[in-house]
């Protein structure tokens, strides 16, 4: 198995931008269906579909070779009590090892035999199985997704095989300080809650997951109502939907409760671990509204502004640029549906931990104490307009992202939304939005 096959989310792969790589129409219109509507006029529209059982399919038409379709599930880590951490992405893993018409071999084989790809990730609060294929083998592939999801038996012996590659993957994690501290900060920002822990999993829960156990879990969580299944290619509304129907018509639908629990908030914390690391890392953080709220764009931009992925982002150019302090700096604001969390990371010597947490300290007090300039400001709002289109080009992630987004907001925002959103931030939206991260709201972990 390639090395990509299965994974958990990592660190910034929050519900910040799912949205943003859109390109719909302006308008969207009710087709002769009932439950159909389609986004016209665009290079890119989206069809939306309810099947008889209230599986959500959501079609975007792309002019491609290759096709992408699979099915999000809003089960993951914040699901599960602390005797199963790491259960939903333990069973991610173990749906891949035999069905009641497939051994593990079939399975694997029978994306990768025409040349696609069959994957599948985990998050705090979801789960996605998916596949990229050369188009043609649509109904191929939504068959075995099919299969997966409503037949897998979860064999002992597998498991107890797969638990081994998921305690080695664990260690590995471990072993890797600039992502672990991530896990123990969130454990200590999200005290107490479902999001408060590692996706993978320890030791002592992994050990006790049976057959049983992960049967338990899908056919808890992996309903109807609870799942959305998504495509991007070129096969038209009309085949997607009927191959869905065929396919996935007969999963039950039992009524499911997603348990969510706002966590609760706790002091600031600055702690220092020494783990005798070769580099030092620091995150910095604070909790900040959910996906839901309006003022999540704000924090998006600002994060794209102070740590984004561009060398000109204000941190990289004070810490690397300008000082050498560090190698990377980067800002991260992950969403969830009832709350969320805006962090910075950085790595760097010892003795650079202290001006580097002055620095950007003296930084977020400053955009927190004096509105951006609106020559700033538009600048900013243009990079970032900038980079949804670029990251618009990436086929596959769109898809997923199509999935995720009626998954969680129920439909898919179209570009001039989202473009409407950005343009309306003010120097006023962004300064407020600095205030939730300043020094004395911060949270602060080391380790070194």
């Amino acid at each position: 198995m390639t090395s990509n096959f299965f994974c958990y989310l990592p660190k910034g792969y929050g519900f910040i931008d799912y949205d943003i790589p859109f390109t719909m129409a302006e308008n969207s219109v009710k087709s002769n269906s009932k439950s159909i509507y389609m986004a016209q006029n665009c290079s890119n529209p989206i069809t939306y579909h309810t099947l008889s059982n209230r599986l959500r399919v959501v079609h975007r038409y792309c002019d491609s070779r290759v096709e992408c379709c699979g099915l999000c599930v809003m089960a993951g880590s914040r699901n599960e009590q602390p005797e199963q951490f790491g259960l939903a992405h333990f069973v991610e893993h173990t749906i891949f090892k035999g069905t009641d018409r497939r051994r593990s071999w079939h399975i694997i084989n029978r994306m990768e035999s025409v040349g696609g790809e069959l994957n599948a990730f985990t998050s705090e609060e979801a789960t996605t199985i998916y596949s990229s294929f050369p188009a043609g083998n649509l109904a191929r592939a939504v068959e075995l997704i099919a299969d997966l999801v409503s037949r897998s038996r979860f064999p002992e012996a597998e498991i107890d095989r797969e638990r081994e590659v998921v305690l080695d993957e664990v260690d590995s994690y471990l072993d890797s300080p600039a992502e672990a501290i991530f896990d123990d900060f969130n454990e200590l920002l999200f005290a107490g809650s479902g999001l408060g822990h590692n996706i993978l999993g320890n030791e002592k829960t992994i050990k006790t997951f049976t057959s049983a156990t992960c049967r338990d879990f899908l056919d808890r969580y992996y309903t109807p109502g609870n799942m959305v299944f998504f495509y991007m290619g070129p096969a038209t509304p009309k085949r997607v939907v009927a191959t869905a129907e065929r396919y996935m018509g007969h999963f039950s639908h039992p009524d499911t409760h997603v348990d969510r629990v706002v966590p609760p908030e706790v002091e600031p914390f600055d702690i220092y671990r020494d783990l005798h690391t070769h580099q030092a890392h620091t995150v910095i953080g604070a909790r900040i509204p959910g996906m839901f709220a309006d003022k999540n764009r704000a924090y998006s931009l600002l994060t794209n502004i102070i740590g984004g992925p561009c060398m000109n982002s204000l941190l990289n150019v004070a810490l690397r640029e300008r000082r050498g302090y560090v190698y990377s700096v980067d800002a991260y604001t992950s969403l969830f549906t009832d709350c969320g969390e805006m962090t910075i990371y950085f790595g760097c010597d010892r003795e650079h931990v202290k001006p580097c947490r002055r620095i950007i300290s003296d930084t977020l007090t400053h955009l927190a104490d004096s509105p951006m300039k609106e020559r700033t400001l538009s600048a900013a709002k243009k990079q970032y307009i900038g980079q949804t289109i670029v990251a618009a080009e990436n086929r596959e992630q769109m898809a997923l992202s199509t999935g995720r987004a009626l998954l969680f907001n129920g439909h898919v925002a179209t570009r001039s939304e989202i473009i409407d959103r950005i343009m309306s931030l003010t120097p006023e939206h962004l300064r407020m939005a600095a205030e939730a991260i300043v020094s004395d709201r911060c949270s602060i972990l080391t380790f070194g």
